[in-house]
């Protein structure tokens, strides 16, 4: 059976609604999307770190009530679980504070084994951070040698602007690793100062991979293919919090190629159709985050989702 491998942060959500706490979840990008998936029963490897504290047995069992193993998972007992502080606007948008203490020795762990068509999903931060650089590459080479589906999300924040151009070199062996990649129009801004969509691609991506799907908050979700390119519309919603809608619309693209059964020889050559009914479902995935508070799909929302 095929699985879905993550790598990535680990972390305590607290959310702030009018200046008070409104609510507390284990989060992460990554994490967010495969809690999403576990709660659909995919099977799922996932390698991160979080201390051995209370906080840290907050996120393990939160991890085991989710189906996602812990087993790839580096416990570390010198350091604290990170935090983060996500105040809403009156968009309900987040602005974001971190909180890290980590440990000299990263990832300290061993990996899962990756199989053909497994599909990998790695990003933000977390994988160009130097401290971690040389294990994520060691994980990516593997997964490509295996022959598995690589889906990249560079989710940059505006507080790694001023490292942009620093950071670029291993952003662009991230793009070159990656099968799809899936940003928004803001990340691509903040990474390479640009804001038309269609001159990112042919400038900034296409070398590097074919598969580019860029989000736009309430607009048009666009797709980029070597063969055409295509806009999708989203739904005209009132979000009670948009935390996670990014996460969970890749955990609705990862889905649906397990549901469809898309190979990864198949990719560069899938019909618009096909992209159509795999987008759709991403986009089931993130409407469904923004009119809650939880950073993923509600488990009723799991039990009942035919595609």
């Amino acid at each position: 059976m095929r699985k879905v491998i993550g790598v990535g942060e680990t972390i305590l959500d607290i959310l702030f609604k009018n200046s008070q706490p409104h609510k507390a979840a284990p989060g992460g990008s990554v994490f967010n999307a495969l809690v999403s998936l576990g709660r659909l029963n995919v099977p799922i490897s996932f390698i991160s770190e979080v201390g051995n504290d209370h906080v840290g047995e907050i996120i393990k069992t939160f991890m085991e009530e989710n189906n996602i193993p812990s087993k790839y998972v580096n416990f570390y007992p010198n350091g604290k679980s990170p935090i983060s502080l996500a105040f809403l606007d009156d968009k309900n948008n987040a602005n974001y504070m971190f909180y890290k203490e980590y440990p000299k020795q990263r990832l300290d762990s061993d990996s899962p084994e990756i199989k053909a068509d497994d599909i990998v999903v790695f990003g933000s931060f977390y994988a160009l951070n130097p401290a971690l650089r040389e294990k994520i590459t060691e994980l990516l080479e593997y997964a490509q040698k295996q022959k598995a589906i690589i889906y990249y999300d560079p989710n940059f924040r505006k507080t790694h602007v001023d490292e942009a151009l620093k950071l670029r070199p291993a952003i662009l062996e991230n793009l070159e690793y990656a099968d799809i990649v899936r940003g928004s129009d803001e990340d691509f801004f903040y990474i390479f100062g640009a804001n038309e969509i269609e001159k990112i691609y042919k400038n900034h991506i296409e070398f590097y991979c074919k598969n580019l799907l860029i989000t736009q908050g309430a607009d048009n979700i666009r797709l980029y293919t070597k063969n055409y390119n295509s806009s999708f519309e989203v739904p005209e919603i009132e979000p009670l919090s948009t935390i996670g809608a990014g996460d969970n619309f890749n955990a609705g693209i990862l889905y649906a190629l397990l549901k469809y059964d898309i190979k990864k020889e198949e990719l560069d050559n899938l019909d618009k159709e096909t992209w159509q009914k795999i987008i759709q479902c991403g986009i089931d995935f993130s409407t469904e985050v923004c009119l809650s508070y939880d950073n993923y799909i509600s488990r009723r929302f799991a039990e009942n989702y035919q595609i």
